[in-house]
């Protein structure tokens, strides 16, 4: 093992016995502190380059509670967590893990390592010799940080309202690697201000181009900004950046060319929509063939949409599971990609009242979803409204299992489409009515305990 992977192992193991251990006792132990800090630019880009606390930190509590899919009876009753079923139904409380799926340990965890990279990297010296790299490593870290607070927004918050943000409750922002500091809620203002500043302040920094995907660029950066904008509903702005990240990578992937049978036929090796790689954390209710596709979205696409083939295959009772995701594999994709930085730009124009603008991307990115051979009928409307009717369609199909159904429900609701949700477990019915305060999962019931924060309201 190299120098630069016993720190990063050291350094996870510091990470752990602080959570999992009493923290004032063995931070009082500095006999080994110099082994594992951080101390170079390659120590520091070590540590962004683990990716269990990076790129497989995606809150999937967002995919699992929303309407992408469905449990059958047998397949909920073999769920062998009490958590899970309860996230399941939309229960009010105890839907998260103290021993297994906890999303906020793991966006938390993540922003650890982020805080300890942008404090750290202050102590190396910025020179015209490394500033290039300097630069580089900051801003991944600003980014990671600012996608994990985004991440955790859209499930611990109610959507961004300008009317109420300013009360509304927001994250705990843990800016430093201080565990004995109090965590306190911010609103939801200061939480989406910090995402931004974060977000802003690693596009300055990133390079157009980076070494792997697994690591942001500016595309990425850029593309990130205009999700941030949109689940705030700050469309001028989400165009804007929107078309930043696509001035840098605006290419989209002929699914012509896919294997359509093949188990998973999107290779992220070869993708060129892939920006940025991320995964949604692994939990049962969405391991494999588990979720089962509604039938009314699997139906919603045309027979010469390659994206049926592409994204679904059939279970043994006729149904069917989703298996187009990015990576090419069972683990979900929840990176960004340029199919939705451009599906953004759509909905913003629309809203902007540009709806032939509109109109024209959403055809550009369905033909390269269309069977070849066979005649594309293209969208046609001058009718902003409509146009948006069909970029929400659009999205509703092309980001499915990507965990942000989620948050487009909220921020929607929050503009009348009154959606709401319904699932039927063993003849029960359980909905969760538009705008219902539930869309804000409760935090862990262990961290609200020891911290005292207050909990979402229900």
């Amino acid at each position: 093992m190299n120098c630069v992977n016993k720190l990063l192992a050291a350094f996870t193991l510091i990470v752990n016995l602080l959570i999992f251990s009493g923290c004032e006792k063995f931070l009082a132990e500095k006999t080994s502190k110099k082994l594992v800090v951080p101390q170079q630019l390659e120590d520091f880009q070590a540590l962004l380059d683990n990716v269990s606390f990076t790129n497989l930190t995606g809150v999937s509590a967002g995919a699992v509670s929303s309407d992408d899919y469905y449990l059958p009876d047998v397949k909920f009753d073999a769920l062998t967590s009490e958590n899970d079923r309860r996230m399941y139904t939309w229960e009010k409380d105890y839907v998260f893990s103290t021993d297994g799926f906890n999303n906020w340990s793991d966006t938390y965890n993540s922003v650890y390592y982020s805080n300890t990279v942008i404090l750290g990297i202050e102590g190396i010296v910025r020179t015209p010799a490394n500033a290039k790299e300097w630069d580089n490593v900051k801003g991944q870290a600003l980014f990671c940080r600012g996608y994990s607070f985004l991440d955790a927004a859209t499930i611990w918050c109610l959507a961004y309202d300008e009317k109420t943000a300013v009360k509304d409750l927001g994250l705990p922002l843990r800016l430093n690697t201080n565990f004995n500091e109090s965590s306190k809620r911010s609103t939801v203002q200061k939480t989406y201000e910090q995402i931004i500043s974060d977000l802003k302040g690693a596009v300055a920094l990133l390079p157009s181009n980076a070494l792997s995907k697994f690591r942001a660029n500016k595309a990425a950066a850029y593309g990130l900004l205009a999700r941030t904008y949109l689940f705030m509903r700050k469309y001028r702005e989400a165009n804007l950046y929107a078309d930043s990240s696509l001035m840098q990578q605006k290419e989209l992937l002929d699914y012509n060319n896919l294997t359509l049978g093949a188990a998973y036929p999107i290779d992220m090796s070869v993708n060129p929509e892939f920006l940025y790689a991320r995964y949604l954390k692994t939990t049962p209710v969405l391991s494999t063939t588990n979720p089962v596709t509604l039938p009314e979205l699997y139906n919603s696409f045309e027979d010469d949409d390659l994206r049926k083939r592409a994204f679904f295959a059939k279970n043994s009772d006729g149904s069917f599971y989703f298996k187009g995701s990015y990576f090419g594999r069972s683990s979900l994709f929840s990176g960004i990609a340029t199919d939705e930085v451009l599906l953004i730009k759509a909905e913003c124009m629309a809203i902007e009242n540009d709806p032939h603008g509109c109109i024209a991307l959403i055809n550009q990115l369905r033909l390269k979803r269309w069977d070849k051979n066979k005649v594309y009928s293209p969208y046609s409307t001058s009718d902003p409204v409509e146009a948006r009717k069909l970029v929400i369609i659009e999205r509703r199909k092309e980001l499915m299992m990507r965990g942000l159904r989620w948050m487009d429900v909220k921020r929607l609701n929050k503009e009348g489409y009154n959606i709401s949700l319904s699932r039927t477990v063993h003849g029960k019915t359980y909905t969760l009515g538009a705008n219902d305060l539930r869309f804000a999962l409760p935090i862990p019931e262990d961290v609200i305990a020891l911290s005292g924060m207050e909990q979402n309201k229900r």
